[in-house]
């Protein structure tokens, strides 16, 4: 327990990291089969239309490399001799709205990318609507990301 109090800026650095990468990438697994499922129906009618759901399924898997982005500069830029307790808790912080904030919208971007496909199998001349609507949602995801790299950055 003790070794634990003695370095804990560091444990709580390795914390954000967890989570940036974790959580994030729990996201966009679950988002990937969400959209996945959508797109295995239309791929059984429709397989020349794979290029075009292909879009749509990668539009959620963005948060989880923010996460490892995230995870990637806290690892280079912070862990290390000489971690103040406030440089953790940024991490720290940094590592949680990159992760949860990826999760979150990973998971509702992949819903609006499943819609997206059902455009796409009815009508796929607006299918770009569909990519439009996802796109929306990754705003956030971004919001996000900037955030955490000021806390890692500062």
């Amino acid at each position: 327990m003790q070794l634990f109090l003695n370095d804990l800026p560091t444990l709580l650095t390795v914390i954000g990291m967890f989570l940036a990468v974790s959580f994030s990438g729990m996201g966009c697994a679950i988002g990937g089969g969400m959209i996945a499922k959508a797109t295995s129906a239309l791929m059984s009618e429709q397989p020349e239309k794979f290029g075009q759901s292909l879009v749509l399924y990668m539009m959620s898997a963005s948060q989880g490399l923010y996460g490892f982005i995230i995870a990637f500069l806290i690892f280079f830029l912070r862990l290390g001799d000489g971690l103040t307790m406030a440089q953790a808790m940024r991490c720290l912080g940094a590592g949680a709205i990159a992760g949860i904030g990826g999760m979150i919208t990973a998971i509702h971007q992949s819903v609006a990318a499943a819609a997206g496909v059902q455009i796409l199998a009815k009508k796929p001349e607006h299918t770009t609507k569909g990519v439009i609507y996802s796109a929306m949602v990754e705003t956030y995801a971004m919001f996000g990301f900037v955030i955490s790299m000021f806390l890692i950055i500062m």
